[in-house]
């Protein structure tokens, strides 16, 4: 599982970000984020099993839930190789793509937090989200409202300045019809996502937002 070790390493690799560096520090990537992160992976995957089992939990090394620590640096004005955070993505078994209602736990040097919903839904994906806050908003207001969820998640992303093509601006949920995302975020300390305790606490973090996810699973026409 994870440990202070982890940010310890995200941190020296943030100021060597290198292939020289990485390469003689990999026996310490391994130890000290990649097999932990694994490890978290297996361990969550019967609480994810149990609360949404239509969502997937891989440890492969390549292509599972854990994300690629090599960045894509093709197009990207940053030539550094390495991401300098740990990403682990849970998707959805129909719905492999970026644009499908998604759980994420993400953690750099600065910060620890879960994610759930969709980050950047494609057109289609988001057209879909607001028909079905405008079609029930109250069925909306209680996912978004309700105590277990809002207590520990806060809404995030994107959100136009005026509400889309089609929708008044004296709607009732006129503020969520402007989102660009759907996508909550519930921040953590460092050392909540440590050893067995992490794993519970994140657990606990998907638990509350099932609600949430159900919502935006049920628009897109997928099962949690």
């Amino acid at each position: 599982m994870f440990d202070a070790r982890v940010r310890q390493f995200l941190i020296d690799l943030g100021l060597n970000n290198d292939r020289k560096w990485f390469e003689a520090n990999r026996r310490r990537y391994e130890a000290e984020l990649l097999q932990p992160a694994l490890a978290f992976v297996r361990a969550i995957a019967p609480h994810l099993a149990e609360l949404a089992p239509h969502f997937e939990a891989s440890d492969k090394q390549v292509g599972g839930s854990l994300m690629r620590i090599y960045r894509d640096t093709r197009f990207a004005k940053d030539k550094t190789p390495f991401k300098t955070n740990v990403g682990i993505q849970f998707r959805h078994e129909q719905g492999r793509d970026v644009h499908a209602p998604g759980f994420y736990v993400h953690i750099d040097a600065a910060e620890v937090f879960v994610g759930v919903g969709a980050w950047h839904p494609d057109p289609p994906t988001l057209a879909a989200f607001r028909a079905a806050i405008d079609r029930d908003p109250s069925a909306w207001f209680v996912v978004r409202d309700s105590e277990p969820f809002a207590s520990s998640f806060r809404l995030a992303g994107e959100s136009l300045k005026r509400p889309p093509k089609g929708f008044d601006a004296d709607h009732v949920a006129a503020d969520d019809l402007r989102r660009k995302d759907h996508i909550a975020v519930a921040e953590l300390k460092p050392e909540e996502i440590y050893g067995e305790a992490g794993v519970e606490r994140v657990a606990s973090l998907f638990r509350a937002a099932m609600p949430y996810m159900r919502f935006l699973l049920a628009a897109v026409e997928l099962d949690a």
